[in-house]
């Protein structure tokens, strides 16, 4: 090989680096911009905006038959990374606060009423319905139920659907707060709730997975996976009988899960698939999505603060979504920096555990009804 040939070789790189390219560079390094300065979700936004940066370097062949390719492959097109992440988040919630308080499943309710509202807008967009569906379920702010969900009606369409739950989630202390303040008075935040602990026996703690995992079966037989991996890292959390899966569940399962999930979401952003009006779309849905669920939220919390006469704080309908335990302690802190003394912490875990299984009940509805319909 001459040295003709050998210099356009060593050049391929550059010579075959776009506009689109840097831009997605540019959003890569933003994302890993907020994961270390900002400290927004670092553990999903780091590797998914190191995934971006790897996707949109020419010739590396990480994204062709690579490691990328395995990866997805492995995990993504076979549903696995989303359900090991359930397992470790399973082990990681503890369900006492809503069994002390099951009036908390309404909050966990109506904090998904976005996702059915931005379906309709997105088909009255011109998207087919298994895509809107995948598109309202970024509403939940769930990452792992949003691909489980778009890997089933709209594989297409899992690169961004993905990105924009996880980006948003990573987003929450900026995303929702504002809605909060507009939504709520100064004196509705700063109600008090009692919290009279309710004792949760372990019999009970041990049942609950159990139960909702058959009941969930039965009813919605297409959400069983997700809910089945759930109850199953909660229940090895409550038995007391494997700690040792337990914690693996909650550290090192879940660290390698989340690591791989969010390279290969990273590197399914290249500029060619990634910068188009689609997508677009897609991010202004999926954060109207997330708007439509917190602005539901709140004003069911209104409703039954007004119904109880003054007792809930309203705010406790914002952790209705999904993403546990983020919301929950945003909410949490909202009250106290109305009122320092005022701790509804448990209320707002309860809302908000009510709200990750809400999803991906959502999710299994959406996968029943779109697929009767479509097929």
């Amino acid at each position: 090989m001459d040295g003709a040939t050998i210099i356009p070789e060593l050049l391929k790189g550059i010579t075959s680096f776009t506009l689109g390219n840097l831009i997605m560079i540019l959003v890569g390094c933003l994302l890993i911009y907020f994961a270390i300065a900002k400290e927004y979700e670092p553990v999903l936004l780091l590797p998914i905006g190191f995934g971006c940066l790897l996707a949109n370097i020419p010739f590396t062949g990480m994204t062709t038959g690579g490691l990328f390719t395995v990866l997805y492959d492995a995990g993504i097109s076979t549903e696995l990374f989303p359900l090991l992440i359930f397992i470790g988040v399973g082990a990681m919630i503890d369900f006492s606060p809503l069994l002390a308080q099951p009036r908390m499943v309404l909050f966990g309710a109506a904090g998904q009423f976005g996702i059915f509202g931005t379906l309709i807008l997105a088909t009255l967009l011109g998207f087919p319905l298994n895509q809107a569906a995948s598109i309202g379920v970024i509403g939940a702010i769930d990452g792992p139920t949003s691909i489980f969900v778009a890997t089933k009606l709209a594989p297409e369409l899992l690169a961004p659907i993905a990105v924009a739950a996880y980006s948003y989630m990573s987003l929450i202390p900026l995303i929702q707060p504002p809605l909060m303040r507009l939504l709520t008075t100064r004196e509705e935040r700063a109600i008090r709730m009692d919290y009279m602990p309710v004792p949760v026996s372990r019999r009970a703690r041990i049942a609950f997975p159990v139960i909702v995992t058959v009941a969930v079966g039965l009813l919605m037989p297409e959400a069983t996976p997700l809910i089945s991996m759930l109850m199953l890292g909660n229940l090895m959390r409550e038995s007391g009988v494997v700690d040792r899966l337990s914690k693996a569940s909650q550290n090192e399962i879940i660290n390698v899960a989340t690591l791989f999930l969010g390279l290969t979401i990273g590197s399914t952003m290249s500029a060619d698939k990634f910068l188009n009006g689609q997508t677009l779309a897609i991010m202004v849905l999926g954060l109207l999505a997330f708007a439509l669920d917190t602005v539901a939220g709140l004003l069911f919390g209104k409703l039954m603060s007004r119904l109880s006469g003054g007792k809930i704080n309203p705010l406790i309908g914002a952790a209705g979504i999904s993403a546990f335990p983020m919301a929950g302690r945003l909410v949490a802190k909202m009250a106290l920096d109305e009122d320092y003394e005022n701790f509804i912490l448990m209320h707002a875990m309860g809302a908000n555990t009510a709200g990750q299984l809400g999803s991906v009940m959502a999710g299994g509805v959406l996968l029943a009804l779109v697929s009767s319909i479509v097929l």
